[in-house]
């Protein structure tokens, strides 16, 4: 089930993003350097955002997907990951996500939604792809925002 972020969810969310990150694809990123999801309700809902989390049977969070607006034409695709047990076709957790949150930033009007991501993390960039986004030089992004560069590469996506 997708819902919407509550603050109920922020420890199942860390573990979740610093087990992908850390432990799946050896990244190497503290909490430290993410504050965003230290406070999720002012760093994504409170300024025009939005942040989802996908839960299993159980309750459980076992995915999330963050959207932060930065102009009103501009927004940034964050904090999209799911556990290793949960992805795939036969979950479609991933995509429900995604769609919570295409939906979301076409009804608010966004113009584009961006992202950045790992090198390594290349079975995320093989989804950004396939639903439309396109690689572009850091240089050439819409507008400047802070991440956490571990050789990233950037997406666009015009809505």
């Amino acid at each position: 089930m997708i819902t919407i972020y509550d603050d109920r969810y922020k420890e199942e969310v860390i573990n979740l993003i610093l087990h992908v990150q850390n432990v799946e694809y050896g990244v190497g990123i503290s909490v430290e350097e993410q504050p965003d999801i230290l406070d999720i309700q002012s760093n994504y809902i409170n300024n025009g955002g939005k942040f989802w989390v996908a839960l299993n049977d159980n309750g459980e969070v076992v995915g999330s997907i963050g959207l932060q607006k930065k102009t009103n034409e501009v927004a940034v695709l964050k904090k999209f990951f799911v556990y290793k047990d949960y992805r795939g076709k036969e979950f479609g957790i991933g995509t429900g996500l995604y769609k919570a949150l295409l939906d979301f930033a076409n009804k608010q009007g966004f113009a584009k939604v961006i992202l950045d991501t790992p090198s390594k993390a290349t079975r995320s960039h093989s989804f950004y792809k396939k639903v439309g986004f396109k690689e572009i030089a850091k240089e050439d992004l819409a507008i400047k925002y802070d991440y956490p560069d571990r050789d990233s590469i950037i997406f666009e996506l015009d809505l």
